[in-house]
């Protein structure tokens, strides 16, 4: 049985982009993740050390948003996938990045891509 963590709504502020000016100037851009975690364990012992210490992972997540510039969305995500795969209880993450200031010549409320990554089985 997996069950959901969700954090949504995570402001970073990175350079990311095809165009100079995104690198140069930076924007915001919004993270949520939705995790899967048995949550068992943590709810039997009521112990932090039990489960994903969400506060910890917002904190890898951001720095790892913010740090060194890629040109597409698609590769800021499979970062971030990388960050929360990183702790061995998230069996799988799904990654929604928003660029709420793509640089797009309309009107439009937010640019986002969801990706959904597995925790890769180990073959022996």
């Amino acid at each position: 049985m997996t069950d959901e963590l969700a954090v949504t709504g995570i402001e970073c502020f990175g350079h990311h982009g095809v165009f100079e000016f995104e690198r140069r100037e930076g924007q915001v851009f919004v993270i949520d993740l939705v995790l899967g975690v048995d949550t068992a364990a943590a709810a039997a012992s009521d112990d932090l050390p039990d489960t994903v210490d969400y506060g910890s992972l917002v904190a890898s997540v951001k720095a790892a948003v913010e740090k060194d510039p890629v040109d597409l969305i698609e590769t800021l995500a499979q970062r971030v996938a990388g960050v929360c795969l990183l702790d061995d209880r998230v069996e799988w993450a799904r990654i929604t990045v928003h660029k709420p200031d793509a640089p797009i010549e309309a009107t439009f409320s937010d640019v986002a891509l969801t990706i959904t990554r597995k925790r890769e089985v180990a073959r022996d």
